[in-house]
């Protein structure tokens, strides 16, 4: 009787966890959280522009240009004035219909937001004027 007293004793020594299903669940909610990660993919425009030069302006055509201004506050300029985004289009389907062959001239501030390049280009599109530039400029005075 001793003999097996004794057995069960030193088996009860070698006993251990065993933490293979542990680790298989770490691993499990690792994958599962980088799967689902959601990845902010930024959208940029690329824009290439021309390098200041000296050369002389064009001479003055015919076709007059119609000239928009955005601030870095994104405010839109037409002749000076401020207008609204949404009368846009109006305005341009006005100057084109006085300067037929005319295009549009965007002269954007560094600091704008794309998209309201983007609203003003598609309001000239709207407006049957398909030629279409952008200028940035950087404010200088600050």
């Amino acid at each position: 009787m001793s003999r097996r007293k004794r057995k069960h004793q030193d088996d009860g020594d070698k006993a251990e966890i065993d933490l293979t299903p542990m680790l298989d669940v770490v691993f499990i909610m690792l994958i599962f959280f980088i799967v689902t990660a959601s990845f902010v993919k930024e959208s940029t425009l690329n824009v290439n522009v021309p390098e200041n030069s000296n050369a002389p302006p064009p001479p003055p055509s015919d076709n007059k240009t119609i000239l928009i201004v955005v601030d870095s506050a994104n405010d839109v300029f037409i002749d000076g004035r401020r207008v609204d985004i949404r009368s846009v289009r109006s305005l341009i389907a006005q100057k084109a219909a006085a300067n037929p062959g005319g295009g549009v001239v965007v002269r954007a501030h560094e600091n704008s937001n794309t998209e309201t390049y983007i609203k003003i280009a598609d309001a000239s599109r709207d407006a049957s004027v398909f030629d279409i530039s952008l200028v940035p400029y950087k404010d200088t005075r600050r």
